[in-house]
């Protein structure tokens, strides 16, 4: 388990862990991109009430991406969609490379299409209370 956190710009601080136990290649990349500060800055572009608020979009319109994608990693992986969970976002199977999603409830039907990868440990009253627009300060991760 990796222990984190989002601090944004309005002052909100969400705090998170990681599993990498159970998504290694998804971790890996959240972490590597975390540590070269890709993040900072960046907004959450779309915040839908009750269901999830996403980020990490380097265009934050939503369809920013990197050079490059990392597959989906659902089989074996027992984490599911539920409130506070953190998944990427992707176009399509094995098409993830930068944005991630944070769910405000459960959202069962999006298990196994998505990896999930971690979850918020607290505040998640932030993250159901962003706006579209709301900016990332920074995202770090411990070690």
């Amino acid at each position: 388990m990796i222990k984190g956190e989002i601090k944004m710009a309005n002052g909100e601080v969400i705090p998170f862990v990681l599993y990498p136990e159970y998504a290694p290649n998804t971790v890996a990349n959240f972490v590597k991109l975390v540590r070269e500060g890709f993040y900072d800055g960046l907004t959450f572009h779309r915040v839908i009430r009750g269901f999830v608020s996403q980020g990490g979009d380097p265009k934050g319109d939503g369809t920013g991406e990197l050079s490059y994608t990392i597959k989906n990693e659902n089989e074996g992986n027992p984490l599911r969609h539920k409130a506070g969970s953190i998944a990427m976002a992707h176009r399509g199977r094995d098409t993830a490379s930068c944005q991630f999603y944070i769910c405000h409830e459960a959202q069962p039907h999006l298990d196994q299409d998505y990896t999930v990868f971690g979850e918020v440990t607290d505040n998640l009253e932030a993250v159901k209370n962003m706006f579209p627009g709301d900016v990332i300060e920074y995202i770090r991760v411990e070690g």
